[in-house]
């Protein structure tokens, strides 16, 4: 038996990775000091996989922004507008694909499978495919020759490649894989002349729905790699989920197949004993959650690695985290500060990569090594399942008095829609913004100063008020039809939340990348959720006093804060997303009670909870939209609920996001370059929505007129009546003069199309 590892988080241990790319962003540092400074992150990634034991060490997995970019640089797939003329794709053009520059706008952005992960969309169709560098051999011969670790080179396999790629139509993918197929032969025969033993192909694709006709493609193409390689170890590795198709995975020409027993356990397990698994193939079994922070039980695992064992021999299996570690946070050295009995019950990577090494060497050498190590592993895992905190009968109660309701609003949405209309008097496409600005150094340092204490509540109160003032009136002064407070007061968007919300705890240092450099430290859901006080209605309040014009509370939804929050595992998911919406349903109606009557309950990863099983997808969405419900339903037909979601297929997922009753939906329209726009012209929606009509992740400030074109495009399709125009996202993140000047575009090319159509309408 062999310990294994398919991905480690690229952040560092202090985000050291983040603050690198922000230096070279900002102009600090230049592009030498950049590629040091990386370096000297992939070595200590790799030093410390090495001292946790780990036998195969993933290399290639690093990246300066994202995997599925750095696939399609090598491939050469850099689209037109970045004018590539050929060979190594700079690092300029690297992030000028991924952030945008002032000549082109950036590659469009969407989630990583069902995970809170956010990658590059590859896009084929405008130049032939070609190699341009080997980069999963530069990675394995870097770990080799400088610091002399054989690693195992992760790259995306074809068929998730091409699967998760656009620009081609779907009768032409392929043609497209068949393009793409000598191009990893190539990449992978350079490996193996370089010595390599084993070489991980991710193929995460494999556990969606998969049709006849695709598996007869990946039969082809790995029938294809193996007779070309004979001789080359490839480790075929899905994740996530189980494979439907598994008799056909297992026959694939590889030398080993990696499943997850974590996500994809019972199929897995029932597959493994119903089929069996060649005597000639290694398994790679995923075993510890790669995407929760919890520790495992090890004798639970000790059972179920047994299970396996009884199919495949120990020494035909591997032992390893059930995806990458890209998506928990590094170590839990650093969260001396949290409760007892909460740290002793964490696993970040380290401590997951431990575990797994625990496992390997108690089934080497027998239970009794590590029979310590099991007992101690029981009592902290029982010691957080007795905590109060996980047994509040209070919130138990609430919940099944609701079990029952039926969560509607009094009054249908057209009926509303009148009444809003007059309420409101709003003028045709109005304009607003996602709800928060810029959130500048001098925001960041006053909240320092305020959390260690050095300045007193009044002095940050007052600060936060001087920030809510100064851009309330930008916002005037830019006409902005419906103006937000700003958020100013908020470090991220379901953190502020979980704050001042009982039952969450938040790490010290627990950070894990969400797109590019932005890191997130999520929430821990640790106990049972409940409402302590209002959390919103001060800020709201005090902007409202400020302006005649209307004012939106700015609130997160419920599944967002539970799929962007590291939940606790001993309930379902769907228990303690009730547990949320019912304290946010008090939110909302304090909120009202003040006199704030545009709500905005925010749910952009509403979709990215999603299972990745179809039959799976409808009990999920069932409940997610109860608990949206839940949150917003009691409120007066006059008061106007928007929500705002982003990436999120909106195609696939009309009917869902109508079944919320939301007055108004804000979706992301820009870095698809208006491509949700065309769900219109062949569906039907019948509530407001707000066209994201400018990519917030781009510093870049787009012109008037391409705004114009893509507010001209929604109206041809739906009544006009039906829109709003505002930015894809919130603005925290951007500089001020970008965000001014971009919302001076877009107000002015709404009113150039408001014009446009009161002068054909004659009115």
């Amino acid at each position: 038996m062999k310990s294994s590892n398919l991905g480690y988080p690229r952040i560092g241990k202090n985000r050291e990775w983040k603050k690198a790319l922000e230096a070279f962003w900002a102009g600090s540092i230049d592009e030498a000091s950049l590629v040091q400074q990386m370096e000297q992150i992939r070595h200590q990634n790799l030093l410390r996989q090495q001292e946790k034991g780990v036998e195969l060490i993933p290399v290639g997995d690093f990246t300066y922004y994202d995997h599925m970019l750095d696939m399609a640089v090598m491939f050469g797939m850099v689209p037109k507008r970045y004018e590539y003329e050929g060979g190594p794709v700079s690092l300029a053009t690297y992030f000028a694909m991924a952030r945008g520059s002032k000549e082109a706008v950036a590659s469009e952005m969407t989630k990583w499978f069902n995970t809170n992960y956010h990658y590059i969309v590859p896009e084929f169709g405008e130049r032939q495919p070609a190699k341009t560098e080997n980069k999963p051999l530069q990675a394995y011969l870097e770990a080799k020759e400088k610091y002399g670790i054989i690693g195992k080179p992760v790259i995306v396999g074809p068929y998730t490649f091409v699967k998760l790629s656009k620009g081609y139509e779907k009768n032409e993918f392929e043609i497209i894989v068949d393009q793409l197929v000598p191009l990893y032969i190539d990449v992978l025969r350079e490996l193996e002349l370089h010595g390599v033993e084993w070489v991980q192909i991710d193929e995460p694709a494999f556990v969606l729905d998969v049709s006849e006709q695709e598996r007869a493609i990946i039969k082809r193409i790995y029938t294809q790699i193996g007779q070309a390689l004979p001789h080359l170890q490839c480790m075929l590795q899905t994740y996530f989920e189980a494979v439907d198709w598994y008799k056909e995975l297992v026959s694939l020409p590889v030398k080993g197949i990696g499943l997850d027993f974590v996500h994809g356990a019972k199929r897995n397990l029932t597959h493994l004993k119903t089929h069996g698994f060649p005597a000639d193939k290694i398994l790679a079994a995923g075993i510890i959650d790669g995407r929760n922070i919890w520790r495992a039980s090890i004798e639970e695992k000790w059972e179920l690695v047994n299970e396996i064992s009884e199919i495949v021999p120990l020494e035909k299996l591997w032992l390893q985290p059930s995806s990458s570690l890209l998506h928990v946070p590094v170590t839990v050295e650093a969260e001396s500060e949290l409760p007892e009995e909460v740290v002793s019950a964490l696993a970040f990577s380290d401590e997951k990569l431990g575990e797994v090494q625990l496992l390997v060497q108690g089934f080497r050498y027998g239970k009794y090594v590590i029979s310590k190590e099991i007992a101690q592993n029981e009592a902290d895992l029982l010691k957080l399942a007795l905590s109060p905190a996980r047994n509040r009968q209070d919130v138990k109660n609430a919940l099944r008095q609701i079990a029952t309701v039926k969560l509607e609003r009094s009054v249908p949405y057209l009926e509303r829609r009148e009444i809003q209309q007059n309420t409101w008097k709003l003028p045709l496409l109005p304009t607003t913004t996602i709800g928060s600005f810029p959130q500048t150094a001098e925001v960041r340092q006053a909240r320092q100063q305020f959390k260690k204490g050095n300045w007193t509540v009044e002095q940050y109160d007052a600060f936060i008020q001087a920030q809510i003032k100064e851009w309330v009136k930008i916002q005037e002064e830019l006409g902005l039809d419906v103006l937000v407070h700003g958020e100013f007061e908020r470090t991220d968007m379901v953190e502020y939340f979980g704050e001042k919300l009982d039952g969450f705890l938040f790490t010290k240092n627990g950070w894990v990348q969400s797109y590019g450099s932005r890191c997130v430290k999520p929430p821990v859901i640790y106990g049972d959720v409940e409402f302590v006080a209002p959390m919103t209605v001060k800020e709201s309040v005090y902007a409202k006093s400020l302006t005649a014009k209307p004012m939106k509370g700015m609130l997160t939804g419920p599944a967002t804060i539970l799929n962007w929050s590291f939940a606790r595992d001993d309930v379902s998911r769907q228990e303690v997303c009730e547990q949320i919406a019912l304290a946010l349903r008090k939110e909302v109606e304090a909120l009202e009670e003040a006199g704030i009557l545009m709500i905005q309950v925010d749910e952009p990863a509403l979709r990215e909870g999603l299972p990745l099983k179809k039959e799976e997808q409808a009990a999920y969405l069932e409940w997610a939209v109860r608990a949206f419900r839940l949150a917003t339903s009691t409120v007066a037909p006059s008061t106007q609920i928007h929500t705002h979601m982003c990436y999120c297929e909106f195609h696939d997922f009309m009917d869902v996001i109508s079944e919320l009753d939301a007055d108004v939906i804000s979706i992301e329209t820009s870095r698809s370059h208006g491509e949700l726009v065309s769900v219109f012209e062949t569906g039907t929606y019948d509530k407001g929505i707000g066209l994201g009509v400018y990519d917030i992740h781009s510093p870049r400030v787009p012109a008037v007129s391409e705004m114009e074109d893509m507010v001209a495009r929604g109206v041809q399709v739906l009544p006009p009546d039906q829109f709003w125009i505002n930015p894809d996202c919130g603005l925290k993140t951007r500089g001020r003069e970008e965000t001014v000047q971009s919302l001076r575009n877009m107000v002015a090319a709404t009113k150039a199309i408001r014009n446009r159509l009161t002068a054909q309408s004659g009115r």
